[in-house]
């Protein structure tokens, strides 16, 4: 018996196993020290006639045995107030109301290794012993009842007495292993309230002032206090490898997952209340570790997505999108319900996804990116993402207001810039090397259509349709960007162009093939032409210049191609046209026919011109058709010198008119202001009285203004009117009508017609001053020096004898 011996107690007074009675009328732990007797009533008497009292020892006489309670003496009651609290770690073990702390379990642990054999021996002879006492005592007899005792044989029974509760039981506190251990079972929400419990302990031993840095190594506080810092750090890391378990999916453990993800958000509530306790410079700001947690796990789940992805840049954004879509489902479902609603969960996750976003975006954009992955981070920063991934997120759900931009104002302008510099670049290298290689075939012999203007389309709209589905003001630039370089290159195109048809040998070597070529860069005009104008719609202000600088080259290049398609035509027609005006005109439609007959067949080639070179082509076509008929009509080819004459002229010039209006009806042709010029002309010749012919004239120069006097005269000469009077009057109109007009402008080369016909210069009339306040004919004695022949100035080259 070494713990009885410890205690002072003999060991003769305890009874050995071997020598007890089974059946004795001593009790066996009479003679113990320290035991009081209990009288439990009488119980009968055993077997052998002896009658049998038995003794009991209450809880607080056995835990007097305990061999831990160190510094016990026999005869003095454990647990009286002399008593001090135990000081050895397994005392403190084993009494209640006394925390354990780490420094115990580290030196139990330590214990338990070397005694684990001595504690299996320990334990099989306890169990041997008490067997052995069951048998000592017998079988337990029947013990009567109070009322049994107390009221007599016949009479009824008292009422109980009234049940008094007992007293409610002090709450064990647990040791900071076992609250370590509800952290790892993730009993999160009560391990957390153990723990305040703990730092409030930890408060009052510290004289109630706020938490601080551990105490002295040795110190009982300093101790506690590190025991609090530990299971915060163990609680933290806990709650944050819940936010990112929760995050990666629902997994099979979907309803406990919600379990613990309510337990988190309680763990946030008590150390929100804490934190009031606690005070402003004390406070753990678990809420604010949440919500930065979210955010490194937001983090992580999105570099984990992007790299992966195929496709460069765009394909690493689609995987961001299609990861954000998934998470913030899984959020929305499953983990905001789960939490308290005073969190603002969703709110936090979105914001956490936001800034994570953020962060990936702003590293992308400081790299050295190729301009298509500028255009796609471009894209979508600012329609994909507010479109697709905010558009189905409830932003007035948020706390705070509206998120802020992934990407600063800042950073946006510098990766448009980029942009548009690249653009610029890329683009005038491109076009240059276009317009190179089509000119290279535009000397070869072989016939082909060519792609100029629809490559230049392709690489222009490329941009300009991708910028404006980023931003408004980022496509403005860009069509401003687009449009300078696309005048730049219709420069450098009419150049070519201009070098292509005055080499004459192209001429001479291609004659098959230069009509061709030439309605090829012809039809280069329109669409680029309204590649322009929608540029120039969709830019600022500013790029008017570029587009009158585009516009004006288109002009020159087709006005160049016409003129030379037209050269080629008249100088066909040119022999037919030597043939009108003559005898031999007048009685034979030949001439007419054969330049009726050339422009039809022509005009095969020329359809395919597009429509709206092909419109001015023909208008021009028409005009100058018109001005060789008239030209060999005013400049005197025929003279009429009887009315009958005159008459048969007028009667062809309306015939010819007819067959042309004719024909170029059928051409499409837009000029109908020429169909009348003809008929007029000829109504002059007819017509015999002077008012008449002024009515005709005056019609004339109203719908023709480029008409002179000196067309009217000459066709007056034709006409054979040599009367001075008539004359005068009749050029009086056009002069009238030349005044009236002062310093107009003259009409635009798409409606000039007499001023392409140049006539002889008339004789010098006295009786027709070519400005008001000459002097009249009519005072000159004689009529016969009325005109006189215009004075020549004397030749330098002659000597004055010979003047």
């Amino acid at each position: 018996m070494p713990i009885l011996k410890s205690l002072g107690v003999a060991d003769s007074k305890v009874p050995r196993a071997g020598t007890l009675p089974l059946r004795s009328s001593r009790n066996p732990f009479e003679e113990v020290p320290g035991l009081e007797e209990e009288e439990v009533g009488e119980l009968g008497t055993l077997p052998n006639g002896t009658s049998c009292r038995r003794r009991r020892a209450t809880l607080e006489k056995l835990a007097g045995l305990s061999p831990f309670r160190l510094g016990w003496t026999p005869g003095r009651r454990v647990g009286s107030p002399g008593d001090g609290p135990p000081r050895s770690f397994l005392g403190r073990m084993l009494t209640p109301g006394i925390r354990r702390s780490s420094a115990d379990f580290g030196l139990l642990a330590r214990l338990q290794g070397t005694r684990a054999q001595g504690d299996e021996e320990a334990a099989g002879e306890a169990a041997r012993r008490l067997a052995f006492l069951r048998l000592g005592r017998g079988p337990k007899p029947h013990r009567a009842s109070l009322a049994e005792r107390v009221v007599p044989a016949g009479e009824a029974a008292p009422e109980p007495p009234p049940k008094v509760p007992e007293p409610p039981k002090m709450k064990e506190p647990l040791s900071v292993l076992e609250i370590l251990s509800l952290i790892q079972q993730r009993e999160l929400a009560r391990a957390d309230e153990h723990i305040l419990e703990l730092e409030a302990e930890e408060l009052a031993s510290s004289g109630g002032g706020a938490p601080g840095p551990p105490a002295a190594e040795g110190a009982g506080g300093g101790r506690r206090a590190r025991d609090v810092a530990l299971l915060y750090e163990a609680l933290q890391r806990e709650l944050w490898a819940l936010v990112r378990e929760t995050l990666a999916g629902p997994g099979p453990g979907a309803g406990a997952g919600a379990g613990v993800v309510a337990q988190l958000g309680q763990v946030l509530l008590q150390e929100e209340a804490a934190d009031g306790r606690r005070g402003p410079g004390a406070a753990r700001k678990l809420r604010v570790r949440w919500a930065e947690a979210v955010g490194r796990a937001a983090r992580e789940r999105l570099e984990a997505a992007a790299p992966g992805a195929p496709g460069g840049l765009a394909g690493q954004l689609e995987a961001l999108r299609a990861r954000l879509l998934e998470d913030m489902g899984v959020v929305r479902g499953r983990l905001a319900p789960a939490y308290p609603a005073g969190l603002g969960a969703f709110g936090v996750y979105l914001r956490g996804y936001h800034g994570a976003l953020a962060e990936w975006l702003g590293a992308a954009a400081r790299r050295r990116l190729p301009l298509g992955d500028r255009y796609a981070l471009l894209h979508w920063h600012n329609q994909v993402y507010p479109r697709e991934v905010l558009g189905l997120v409830d932003l007035v759900a948020l706390e705070n207001g509206e998120l802020g931009p992934l990407l600063s104002p800042g950073t946006l302008r510098g990766l448009e810039d980029e942009c548009v510099t690249d653009v610029k670049a890329q683009t005038r290298a491109a076009l240059l090397r276009v317009l190179q290689e089509n000119e290279e075939h535009w000397a070869r012999t072989e016939d082909r259509p060519s792609s100029l203007a629809q490559d230049v389309c392709e690489l222009l709209e490329e941009h300009t349709e991708r910028a404006p589905r980023i931003s408004q003001e980022f496509g403005e630039r860009m069509a401003h960007c687009c449009l300078g370089g696309l005048a730049e290159f219709l420069q450098s195109f009419q150049q070519r162009v201009e070098r292509f048809h005055e080499n004459p040998g192209v001429r001479e070597l291609l004659p098959d093939t230069y009509i061709s070529r030439t309605i090829s860069l012809v039809n280069c005009g329109p669409p680029l032409r309204a590649l322009a104008e929608r540029l120039a719609r969709v830019g600022p202000p500013e790029s008017e210049p570029a587009r009158e600088a585009a516009a004006s080259a288109l002009d020159r290049v087709t006005r160049l191609c016409h003129r030379v398609l037209a050269d080629l035509l008249f100088q066909e027609l040119q022999p037919y046209f030597n043939k009108l005006m003559r005898r031999k005109w007048l009685n034979s439609p030949e001439a007419l026919d054969g330049i009726v007959g050339t422009l039809g067949a022509q005009a095969l080639a020329l359809r395919r011109m597009q429509d709206e070179p092909y419109q001015a082509l023909v208008a021009e076509l028409h005009r100058r058709a018109l001005v060789e008929y008239v030209r060999p009509l005013l400049r005197g080819r025929l003279r009429c010198r009887s009315a009958r004459t005159r008459s048969r002229v007028a009667g062809r010039l309306r015939e010819d008119a007819a067959q042309l209006q004719r024909l170029f009806r059928r051409l499409e042709s837009q000029a109908s202001w020429l169909d009348a010029v003809v008929p007029h002309l000829a109504e002059v010749l007819q017509l015999e009285d002077t008012p008449s012919i002024q009515v005709e004239v005056g019609v004339l120069v109203r719908d023709y203004p480029d008409i002179r006097r000196k067309h009217v005269a000459a066709l007056l000469d034709i006409r054979g009117l040599h009367n001075t009077a008539a004359r005068q009057e009749i050029l009086a109109v056009a002069r009238d009508l030349e005044l009236s007009e002062g310093g107009a402008l003259p009409p635009p080369r798409d409606r000039a017609f007499f001023s392409d016909i140049s006539v002889p210069r008339p004789p010098f009339c006295l009786g027709l001053p070519p400005f008001p306040g000459r002097l009249p004919l009519r005072r000159l004695a004689r009529p016969g020096l009325a005109c006189l022949p215009r004075l020549r100035p004397p030749s330098p080259s002659r000597p004055p004898s010979q003047r």
